[in-house]
């Protein structure tokens, strides 16, 4: 009797409690050898739950790796030209390498004033059009940070030993943080990209098709795993509440993908929750070491340096599991 097929499990705590150890090695070699400690700051306007939990791991992160951290909170009601006053006094402390807006803001405020405030030195979510373009551009100049999810999606794939070269890539969602981004990381890996969004007439047409699926529409099991090739790869960056009654909050968090389904089919996927978000934050400290650099004028430590294999982060999941 055949055993019913399972994809592997792309680890995404294991991988970035590995990157986060190369991190805490570099910043312990920039401190004794540089008297500097990289310096993050984290402005949180208003009280979502969810930008607040997500500060608090940032934070969290950041202290593990021996990082100085700064933390502005800020009222909802505060203006768009005293948020970006606190922007501009963050930009002054030569403590702090890093700056980082949390998103979304209140609807007062232009979020893109308030991001084209961080200068590109201190752009730690890699947001700026310098960052942007110096991406997209090939043959130029390396940009000073990568957007953190999609740079967080590559190492996945990287640490997992998947070679986009030569694969059909389809990125569901074409936003400035992820979708674009994401595309053109794969793009510069030599994977030929097909960009789907809302107006898209046959999503599930390009996702069968797909060796990888990328999964960023904000729609909560939206890609259904009869969609999917057989043996394809999937990361799912989509984080969704969905009413759960057996569950004491009443929900459970679901990525873009239907899970339960698409790991039938796959050959490798992330698990929501698990899998891009721990990422996320471990890029935005790598992107905090290099602007680091940066200002020190040291060269900058390239993304996909010492990767470990699939192996080294199996091992690494079943220390977790064990601890």
């Amino acid at each position: 009797m055949s055993q019913e097929h399972e994809a592997k499990i792309i680890d995404g705590k294991a991988i970035a409690k590995i990157i986060r150890g190369e991190i805490k090695e570099a910043v312990d070699a920039l401190v004794k050898e540089h008297k500097v400690t990289p310096g993050l700051a984290t402005v949180l306007v208003g009280n979502r739950p969810d930008s607040a939990t997500y500060v608090r791991f940032k934070k969290r992160a950041a202290k593990e790796v021996g990082f100085y951290s700064v933390d502005v909170k800020l009222d909802q009601t505060v203006s768009e030209e005293d948020l970006i006053k606190e922007v501009h006094k963050l930009a002054a402390d030569p403590k702090v390498h890093g700056i980082l807006v949390q998103l979304p803001l209140p609807k007062h405020i232009n979020e893109y004033k308030v991001l084209s405030s961080i200068p590109v030195e201190k752009d730690v979510d890699g947001f700026s059009a310098f960052n942007i373009g110096n991406m997209c551009l090939k043959g130029g100049d390396p940009p000073l940070a990568i957007p953190c999810t999609p740079a967080g999606c590559i190492e996945l794939l990287q640490r997992s030993g998947i070679e986009p070269k030569g694969l059909d890539a389809v990125v569901i969602g074409r936003s400035n943080i992820v979708g674009m981004p994401m595309a053109h990381l794969l793009r510069s890996m030599d994977a030929t990209v097909t960009v789907c969004h809302s107006r898209t007439k046959d999503i599930k047409g390009h996702v069968s098709r797909a060796d990888i699926v990328v999964a960023a529409i904000g729609k909560p099991e939206f890609i259904k795993g009869e969609w999917l090739k057989k043996g394809a790869v999937v990361i799912d960056v989509g984080i969704n509440s969905k009413e759960d009654a057996t569950k004491k909050r009443g929900y459970r968090l679901v990525g873009d993908v239907e899970f339960a389904n698409a790991k039938k089919v796959a050959g490798f996927i992330t698990p929501v929750p698990g899998g891009v978000g721990p990422m996320t934050i471990a890029m935005l400290l790598w992107n905090t070491l290099n602007l680091t650099r940066h200002a020190l004028k040291l060269d900058r430590l390239p993304l996909r340096t010492n990767r470990c294999t699939y192996r080294d982060v199996s091992k690494a999941s079943e220390e977790k599991e064990k601890s």
